[in-house]
């Protein structure tokens, strides 16, 4: 059953996702060759604590860690390791946290030093997939229409979006109805009304869509072995538009990136 938020709910959601979003930007200065994915989520943990939540992910449904960490191939609930990473990796962080009893959900994939140029490209037009998704969250539109806008300009480039993996609406629980898949056909599916809250998740691959799960019962890899990525916002739908709760700012910041360049 898909829940609609109140104006009040929505702040809450906010807050809950700037959480994300700060810790995100903390670890933004930290992510370089050699730091190992078990020394970023122990920092995740206390800083999410610190700003007086708790981790969204950790214990929920099992999950041993409050990051999920994903390399290259790997297209997300990568768990954190101690291997350290390593020049020209790319790496999907995916972040939760509970405040006031509310969940924020929110990722970006960061590159490690200097990356391929092509990788880079798989990156650049992921994150451009998210965006154009959530241009697609408005009144009258249906959820088709987000998924088709994903699709549409990730395939343009010849890449691949992942079909067993959705995004999701959010609110008092992590994973809420309705799921938002990164494909679609425009005016299908449910229609998009005011106080939906949805993490709107694009996972693109450089190569084939098909995907599988390794014996740990969490990361999901590409079947290729070719690298993915991975961006996410906690988007609400106020008066008609999209209004992103989330915020890469503190990454942008972090990294010196002007977005608008």
């Amino acid at each position: 059953m898909i829940k609609l938020k109140s104006a009040s709910e929505i702040e809450k959601l906010r807050e809950a996702a700037l959480v994300v979003s700060r810790t995100l930007g903390m670890l933004a200065k930290e992510i370089k060759p050699g730091v190992k994915p078990v020394d970023l989520d122990r920092m995740a943990e206390d800083y999410i604590r610190q700003q007086g939540a708790e981790p969204g992910f950790k214990g929920l449904y099992g999950c041993p860690s409050t990051l999920l960490i994903s390399k290259n191939e790997t297209v997300v609930h990568g768990l954190p390791t101690d291997i350290p990473l390593q020049e020209g990796d790319v790496v999907s962080i995916d972040c939760g946290s509970i405040l006031n009893g509310y969940y924020g959900d929110h990722a970006y994939t960061f590159e490690v030093g200097e990356v391929d140029p092509a990788v880079k490209k798989l990156l650049e037009v992921t994150k451009e997939s998210l965006y154009l998704g959530i241009e697609a969250f408005r009144a009258g539109n249906r959820l088709g229409d987000i998924g088709f806008a994903i699709q549409k300009h990730a395939e343009s480039h010849g890449y691949g979006v992942v079909r067993e993996l959705v995004g999701h609406g959010i609110g008092t629980k992590l994973h809420e109805d309705p799921q938002v898949p990164n494909y679609g056909k425009p005016g299908k599916g449910k229609m998009l009304k005011n106080g939906l809250v949805l993490a709107i998740e694009p996972m693109i691959t450089m190569g084939t869509y098909r995907v599988k799960q390794l014996s740990d019962g969490w990361t999901i890899n590409t079947v290729d072995g070719k690298p993915a990525a991975h961006f996410e916002h906690d988007v609400a739908l106020v008066d008609g538009e999209p209004q992103i709760l989330s915020t890469y700012d503190y990454i942008y910041e972090a990294l010196g990136i002007n977005p608008d360049d």
